[in-house]
């Protein structure tokens, strides 16, 4: 095996995936793509709805929890994390969402030049292959298939016409003019099957001399020599770079490997003894993810939940997505979605829906054994932040995760105006002609008591998986990159992946992510025909 290459890419998942195929394509540059995890041979990666398998199992998930959390009533709830070729992206819902112009233009407006929506758009358009009704902002033959749903139930469509009869617009295509109303979602799927980084961007690339992909290649440091990164070290060698290493392993990865490499704050540090190489107070802050409440209504209409009751039915299921790829299997995590504002946001949705054919306590539990649909709500851009805090100068120990959830008035009101929204909507027709019983919250927590809504929330919400901001992007005092995702202070070394949002984008976050790794393989480009 070759231990110098001119790039070294730290993470395979949705970023890195990106950032190892376009540093290799012109041929130029020898480039290693180090995966922690296995490659992605499991068949459940493939299948769309196969996150059940993939979710939970330390094959393919990190298996993050948090930390008890005060604004969740004091619980922990599960963190899964991408532990394969593709990461996230491969065990993901599959949901398609960019985010809002207005995201982006915050990131600029906060000193990051080169980041607003006019110039993050064309490495959204670079990276898709949208497969629905042609538009000057969608993109078309990129690696990443981008695709309308194929599945469909009437639960759905109905929530569909009771949002409209609510006031709520109609909007084809959330990731085109205006982010703004109700739709089907759009997946990372082709022909019935998961699109993941992985597939869409190391697929086309193995047969590339110069391209080498190193699965079960945890990397336990950074090798650094003054403030100049090298290479990495892993369990019994080390590799290293002429050029640059990008760490693009995660909102939790990310964060955690630079401080057990002496980049971070000395309060995170020196209690584990580990040498600084440079004080980074802002690494492993600014934690942000989504926080989805789960409104369930029993209905008078074939859900998911009774169409897979018996081996029967499941097995007839399996047998059409085998000959066709169609049918229930080719289902991503939620089929109808909105995009709306509260009272609170007048100016632009702050709330975003998933809204699913299926319904259950728990995943663990399986689906309950009636009809029922459940209409998830969370609020996009939340202001409450939390942090990570290391265990030990191991890469291998997990470090602490406090995800500080509900933590601010706007924050808590938000989560219950949406689920006063989601009550609405289902007492619209033709939704409640169809709705049965409001299962939960239920009808001991009444729609004018705000404080049992949000205790309810605090009870039942969860994670939707969208961690962000460890390593933000910015030129204050607690930026970790600037705005050519450079770590401040540390040279060859970007990190290149969710981690560096500023602000939590509105909505699902690989779109984002996939675009980052764009737009920093082109930097790191441009930058090298430069020097």
């Amino acid at each position: 095996m070759q231990k110098r290459y001119d790039y070294i890419v730290i993470g395979a998942g949705s970023a890195g995936c990106a950032v190892a195929n376009r540093l290799s394509e012109n041929g130029r540059y020898t480039v290693a793509l180090l995966e922690a995890g296995n490659r992605d041979l499991n068949p459940w990666i493939h299948v769309p709805v196969g996150y059940f398998k993939t979710m939970g199992n330390p094959a393919t998930d990190w298996c993050y929890k948090t930390k008890a959390c005060a604004g969740l009533n004091g619980r922990s709830i599960p963190w899964p994390r991408g532990k394969v070729l593709g990461g996230s992206s491969s065990i993901n819902g599959l949901l398609y969402v960019r985010g809002q112009a207005q995201d982006f233009d915050d990131w600029a407006n906060l000193g990051n030049e080169g980041w607003q929506w006019d110039q993050v758009l064309p490495y959204f358009k670079r990276s898709e292959d949208w497969q629905g009704k042609t538009s000057d902002l969608r993109g078309e033959g990129g690696p990443l298939t981008v695709s309308e749903t194929r599945v469909s139930r009437p639960v759905i469509d109905a929530w569909l016409d009771a949002a409209q009869n609510c006031g709520y617009p109609a909007n084809e295509d959330y990731n085109g003019v205006d982010q703004e109303g109700v739709g089907l979602y759009q997946l990372t799927a082709k022909k019935g099957r998961r699109c993941s980084s992985a597939v869409a961007y190391l697929n086309p690339a193995r047969g590339r001399a110069n391209l080498t992909i190193i699965t079960r290649a945890c990397v336990e440091k950074l090798i650094l020599e003054g403030q100049r990164v090298t290479g990495v070290q892993l369990a019994n060698q080390q590799l290293h770079a002429n050029k640059e290493v990008i760490l693009s392993a995660g909102a939790i990865g990310s964060p955690q490997l630079l401080m057990v490499s002496g980049i971070g704050s000395s309060e995170e540090l020196n209690p584990h003894k580990i040498a600084i190489v440079k004080e980074l107070p802002g690494v492993g802050q600014n934690l942000q993810d989504h926080l989805q409440a789960r409104p369930i209504f029993k209905c008078a209409s074939s859900t998911i939940n009774t169409e897979i009751s018996s081996w029967f039915k499941q097995g007839l299921i399996g047998l059409e997505y085998l000959l066709k790829r169609t049918g229930p299997m080719t289902m991503a995590a939620s089929l109808g979605t909105g995009f709306l504002k509260t009272h609170l946001s007048p100016e632009r949705p702050d709330i975003q829906f998933h809204i699913q054919p299926f319904s259950a306590d728990s995943p663990a539990e399986g689906p309950h054994k009636f009809d029922a649909f459940t209409a998830s709500v969370l609020q996009m851009r939340p202001g409450s932040a939390g942090h990570l805090s290391l265990v030990s100068d191991r890469f291998s120990d997990h470090p602490d995760i406090h995800p500080n959830y509900l933590a601010t008035k706007l924050d808590q009101q938000t989560i219950v105006a949406g689920i006063k929204i989601a009550r609405d909507i289902s007492k619209q027709a033709p939704l409640n002609g169809l709705v049965t019983e409001e299962y939960s919250p239920g009808s001991s927590v009444g729609d004018d008591d705000d404080d049992s809504i949000l205790n309810w929330a605090r009870s039942t919400a969860t994670t939707i998986y969208h961690p962000t901001g460890t390593c933000k992007m910015g030129q204050d005092d607690m930026a970790v990159v600037d705005a050519q995702l450079k770590v401040h202070g540390i040279e060859g070394l970007r990190v290149a992946d969710a981690s560096i949002m500023p602000i939590i984008t509105s909505g699902n976050t690989n779109a984002p992510a996939i675009m980052i790794g764009e737009k920093v393989a082109a930097m790191i480009l441009e930058e090298s025909v430069n020097v």
